[in-house]
C-alpha cells in the first residue's frame, strides 16, 4: 500500500441508501486510516454540484448511477462506477467495480491518482521508491544519459528535451493508462533524487514482459539494480502473474549479465535486434533472488 493517501474523502453516491452496507469493510479501513466515508443516498448529482466541488477536495465518488458517473468524469472529478449485472453499464467511465466487498483503499487510491495525473507508487525498497515517471524527471534523465558509458547498452534520449517531454505525456497515456505498467523512474528515498529506470516493456515480436534497468553512474556497484530489479519481479508476479519474463543483454555487457543471472535469469538463446546481437535470458516466476 502508498505509504500516505492524497485520497482524503470516499462519496457513496447510491441510489438505494440501504445498500452502502456492502461498503462496511472499505468503511472500517478508511477509519483506520483517518479518510472520512460520507454517503449522500438518492441524490442524482447535477452540473451546479459539479461546478461547486471540481477540484476543491480530495474526494473519489462512488456511484451506481450512471448518469451521475457520465457527469463526475465529464467534469474530471474522480469516479467509480458500480456496475451490478450485466445489464448496467457505464459507458465511457475508465474505472468500473463489481464487488464493493472486495474494494481497498489500496486500489481507490490508485483510480483518484489517474484522475489527478498523480504518478502511482510501485513498489518501496530499502533505500529506493520505484513509481511512474513524470515529465518533471525529464531534466535528471538527461543528467544521468549524459555518462557516455549510460548510452553504450541503452537506447539513447531524444536531442531535444521537449521532444522527450512529449513522449513521456503520450508513454504515461499510451502505457500506464492501458497497461498499469510499464517503465518506471527510480528515486533515492534519502534524498529524493531521481537516480535511474526500471521496469517492463513488451517488445514487438517476442510474447513475454521483458525487464529493463538503467541505474546513473553514481549509484552503480552498490547492489541497487539488484534491489529494485528483485522488487520490480516481485511486483510483476504479484499484480500481474509474470510467471515468466525475459531479458535482452548485449554479451559483451558483463555487469548487467550478472545481475540478470543473479536474480534467476538463464540464456536461452541469442537474436538479432536492429542489426545487434543480444542474449536472450528468461526468467522463471518464484526463482530465487540471493
Amino acid at each position: 500500500m502508498e505509504e500516505g493517501f492524497y485520497l482524503k474523502k470516499i462519496v457513496l453516491c447510491l441510489e438505494n441508501g440501504g445498500e452502502e452496507a456492502a461498503f462496511d469493510k472499505l468503511i472500517g479501513e478508511a477509519g483506520r486510516y483517518g479518510i472520512q466515508v460520507e454517503g449522500m443516498p438518492g441524490r442524482l448529482i447535477t452540473p451546479d454540484y459539479c461546478g461547486e466541488h471540481a477540484g476543491k477536495e480530495q474526494i473519489l465518488y462512488i456511484t451506481d448511477m450512471e448518469e451521475s458517473a457520465v457527469l463526475l468524469h465529464a467534469c474530471h472529478m474522480p469516479v467509480l462506477g458500480w456496475q451490478k449485472g450485466e445489464g448496467h453499464r457505464f459507458g465511457g467511465i475508465p474505472y468500473v467495480m463489481e464487488c464493493p466487498e472486495e474494494l481497498d483503499l489500496h486500489y481507490l487510491e490508485r483510480v483518484y491518482r489517474r484522475f489527478r495525473d498523480i504518478p502511482w507508487d510501485i513498489a518501496r525498497t530499502e533505500r529506493c521508491l520505484i513509481r511512474e515517471t513524470t515529465v518533471q524527471d525529464v531534466d535528471s534523465f538527461y543528467e544521468i544519459y549524459n555518462d557516455p558509458e549510460m548510452v553504450r547498452y541503452t537506447e539513447e534520449l531524444y536531442p531535444d528535451k521537449e521532444q522527450e517531454r512529449a513522449y513521456i505525456r503520450e508513454y504515461i497515456e499510451k502505457v500506464y493508462h492501458y497497461y498499469e505498467f510499464g517503465v518506471w523512474t527510480v528515486v533515492w528515498k534519502e534524498t529524493g533524487e531521481v537516480i535511474g529506470r526500471a521496469g517492463y516493456s513488451v517488445r514487438e515480436g517476442y510474447d513475454l514482459p521483458e525487464l529493463g534497468f538503467v541505474i546513473g553512474t553514481l549509484w552503480q556497484h552498490k547492489g541497487v539494480a539488484f534491489e529494485i530489479c528483485s522488487a520490480i519481479l516481485r511486483y510483476g508476479e504479484e499484480e500481474f502473474g509474470f510467471e515468466r519474463v525475459q531479458a535482452l543483454v548485449r554479451p559483451e555487457n558483463a555487469a548487467s549479465l550478472a545481475l540478470c543471472r543473479r536474480l534467476g535469469f538463464a540464456v536461452e538463446r541469442t537474436v538479432k535486434e536492429e542489426g545487434k546481437e543480444f542474449y536472450l535470458l528468461i526468467r522463471e516466476g518464484n526463482c530465487g533472488t540471493n
